[in-house]
């Protein structure tokens, strides 16, 4: 199967994770750290690219990056290589340092700024190899806590976030990094066409400002699976008491059958599709894979939701500012 083609705009925000070829380390010492943080701030200077966080492990590196004139992968082209370079040379090694395709996930900034930042910055924790965050050396954690020389982190709209007076601000962030709550994983990599992280209406604004298609796939989890049943409720008549009942009447059958379906589309897991509706989790297995034949029946759930979620939006920005 063909290679989706990257993603790439002037302003475009991403998630990017490159990794060792084969698994292998990228960073044998201390020097090699330093090395990599020399290389990114070489390449921010040339392309004067955004750069709101970073964290090196031993066999990858996560970036979070917001691009200028320059696309990210004339950015990465130069980063990798420059570092391969040096490395090779210094550890008398040849060939490919990093997996030849790194990950870019696409992201909607003003939904994932905040939590992607935590992510990054807790990485080493989830990894064992420290306590807390502030013990870790290789990522940029520290310059949100203080004003660090020479910082090639823009920190700025992070902490404005937070607080107009930066002291507050930078508190207020240890305290969000620290307070226990992780940001789970799925919730990271939930994406559409797995290129991009945020709602339908994002990816099909950066996709019309591409002018390229976003290919059907899995969504992110942006309805409860209460709105789901209602959805289907709405169309074909069914409740979730009858949906959740042991009958096998053929409509209710459907709705229930249709109900699995657009869950697992907005990326619940089986598991937890079964639970919500009481039933053996292999059951939902069958149901998702009548998908194909229920295409249409699918896409109808589908709008409804949209069109409940923008009744409930028009709703709210009429409380909002009624005259």
């Amino acid at each position: 199967m063909a290679r989706k083609p990257r993603i790439e705009f002037e302003g475009a925000f991403y998630h990017v994770i490159t990794r060792g070829n084969q698994r292998q380390k990228i960073f044998r010492d201390e020097g090699d750290f330093g090395k990599y943080i020399e290389i990114l701030s070489r390449y921010k200077a040339l392309y004067k690219y955004r750069l709101y966080a970073y964290v090196l492990m031993s066999n990858h590196v996560h970036l979070l990056i917001e691009t200028g004139e320059t696309p990210l992968s004339k950015i990465l082209q130069g980063i990798n290589q420059s570092y391969t370079e040096r490395f090779n040379r210094k550890y008398k090694t040849v060939g490919h340092l990093f997996q030849g395709r790194y990950k870019a996930i696409l992201c909607d900034r003003d939904d994932y700024l905040l939590s992607l930042v935590k992510y990054i910055h807790l990485n080493p924790g989830r990894a064992r190899l420290v306590e807390t965050p502030e013990e870790y050396t290789w990522s940029s954690h520290g310059a949100y806590l203080k004003p660090v020389s020479k910082s090639i982190i823009d920190e700025e709209q992070v902490l404005r976030m937070f607080s107009e007076n930066k002291g507050i601000a930078r508190r207020l962030y240890e305290a969000y990094v620290g307070d226990g709550i992780g940001v789970k994983k799925e919730d990271i990599y939930s994406t559409i066409d797995k290129r991009i992280l945020g709602n339908e209406q994002f990816a099909n604004t950066v996709m019309d400002k591409c002018d390229a298609a976003v290919e059907p796939g899995k969504r992110a989890r942006e309805y409860s699976l209460g709105a789901v049943a209602a959805a289907v409720s709405d169309i074909f008549g069914i409740t979730l008491t009858q949906m959740r009942h042991k009958g096998k009447d053929r409509d209710i059958t459907k709705g229930r059958k249709l109900f699995s379906i657009v869950a697992h589309e907005y990326r619940y897991k089986g598991r937890e599709i079964a639970e919500y509706m009481r039933k053996d989790p292999a059951l939902i297995t069958r149901h998702v894979k009548e998908s194909k034949k229920l295409e249409k029946d699918t896409a109808e759930v589908i709008a409804m939701l949209k069109v409940k979620k923008s009744n409930v939006n028009s709703q709210q920005a009429v409380e909002k500012h009624p005259y």
